[in-house]
């Protein structure tokens, strides 16, 4: 904490809520206005609390990484010379003569996807002068957008729902804390929204309009750029999306059961696709290394760097041998792993222990509505937007379970499938029942 966050951050955050008052009208309607405001402060304070727990508890980290060693040095460099501040906001990670005594200060400068967000962090610097929290609570604001858009997308679909969807959506906990703050993880979850938004709008509505298509481009190269494993993800759960719903188009059940076996070919295809698409330009992420990446990434978190700041927080499934046999075995304990540990008895700190309070009340809802639709779960589950958002959450869970081997890791990595496994327990205990979408039309 600097002096400027005493100035700068309450007029930014000022700003930030007579722009939120003045779109309020046109992003809500009289029944969910009530969450705007309260949704967009709960982020914000995610953001600046995040920053008080890495400079006082873990005294540094990403968060000022990314801001401290990153884009305050760009922004300096733009104080003593805008020409030189845009040729390093620009620049491709080559050093060169002039920038030599800023770009090598920047720790991400030669990480594309670390500088990725070095440079959104320099862009909300010169309107904040540089200053930590009031940079942060602009990153929360981003995160916010896209997850009432997220809301939204849902909400029209399921209008009755709209506090438990509220709470899904804008105020899990974990989410508005670790997907607030200057991370990769907040932009990955604002471009996951937008781009569930905009497919809806665009695919699944058919309304084709310009700022859909740019939003969706938009959240496709962010994520791709950021965190493409993500994507690994995520594609599959959109085509599942899109064909599930299409079905529901077809009355005839003879008609559906013979399009079954053609609509499940077509997402396996489309989804090993995009799978190898994704993964050409970064060898880490073809599929013929992908094995050996996750195992990589696991014992190095678990005995490597994560060891070192994770204060006892490891934990480990299994043996990883790099192969997709030994992936696929430890596929349930990943996936139970990050939806609902740690347990209370593998709390060794402060923040384990919200983490593990949390997966707890996770663990107790999921069980309570597997009891109360224990004889419809397969015909509420296979409605199109419980499909979309389980497929998603198991596949991603089972990625960063798999992936992580350390809990105070886990629990940031994990924010982007939480509120699609919240919405998928708020459908299930609805019964998957569409309802006439009235918000929008």
């Amino acid at each position: 904490m600097e002096f400027r966050d005493f100035i700068v951050t309450p007029i930014i955050v000022g700003l930030i809520y007579v722009g939120a008052y003045l779109i309020r009208p046109l992003a809500s309607d009289s029944q969910i206005r009530r969450y705007f405001l309260p949704g967009l402060t709960v982020k914000i304070v995610g953001a600046i609390l995040v920053g008080f727990i890495y400079q006082f508890y873990y005294s540094g980290g990403d968060t000022f990484n990314f801001h401290t060693f990153g884009s305050r040095i760009i922004w300096n460099a733009f104080v003593d010379s805008p020409e030189k501040g845009f040729r390093l906001l620009f620049s491709n990670g080559v050093h060169s003569g002039d920038l030599f005594e800023y770009s090598s200060q920047i720790l991400f400068y030669r990480d594309w996807s670390s500088f990725l967000i070095v440079r959104l962090a320099t862009l909300f610097d010169l309107f904040t002068f540089s200053t930590y929290t009031a940079t942060a609570a602009m990153f929360a604001m981003l995160s916010f957008a896209g997850m009432w858009m997220f809301y939204l997308t849902f909400y029209r679909m399921f209008p009755t729902l709209h506090y438990p969807l509220a709470i899904a959506c804008l105020f899990i906990p974990s989410v508005a804390f670790w997907g607030s703050g200057i991370f990769k993880d907040t932009v990955t979850l604002a471009a996951l929204g937008f781009i569930t938004y905009s497919f809806d709008a665009l695919f699944l509505r058919d309304k084709p309009a310009f700022q859909y298509v740019v939003l969706l481009i938009v959240g496709f190269i962010v994520i791709y750029a950021i965190k493409k494993y993500v994507l690994l993800s995520f594609l599959p759960a959109l085509f599942i999306w899109f064909f599930s719903r299409k079905v529901t188009y077809v009355k005839s059940t003879i008609a559906k059961a013979l399009l079954l076996p053609i609509v499940v070919s077509l997402v396996i295809s489309l989804g090993y696709f995009a799978i190898l698409k994704v993964g050409e330009d970064d060898p880490r992420y073809n599929i013929s290394r992908l094995a050996q990446t996750v195992k990589i990434t696991a014992y190095d978190i678990r005995y490597g760097w994560g060891a070192r700041m994770g204060e006892g927080s490891g934990y480990t499934l299994g043996e990883l041998d790099g192969s997709w046999q030994s992936m696929i075995r430890l596929a349930p304990q990943a996936i139970n792993v990050s939806l609902f540990r740690p347990y209370f008895w593998e709390v060794s700190n402060p923040l384990m222990l919200l983490s593990a309070i949390e997966s707890a009340i996770m663990l107790v809802i999921s069980a309570i509505i597997l009891v109360r639709v224990r004889h419809n779960i397969f015909r509420y589950m296979i409605k199109p937007e419980v499909l979309f958002c389980l497929a998603f959450s198991m596949i991603f869970a089972f990625a960063v379970g798999v992936s992580s081997y350390n809990f105070g890791t886990l629990s940031r990595y994990k924010i982007p499938l939480m509120p699609f496994y919240a919405v998928a327990l708020v459908l299930l205990w609805k019964g998957g029942k569409s309802e006439k979408k009235v918000y929008g039309e």
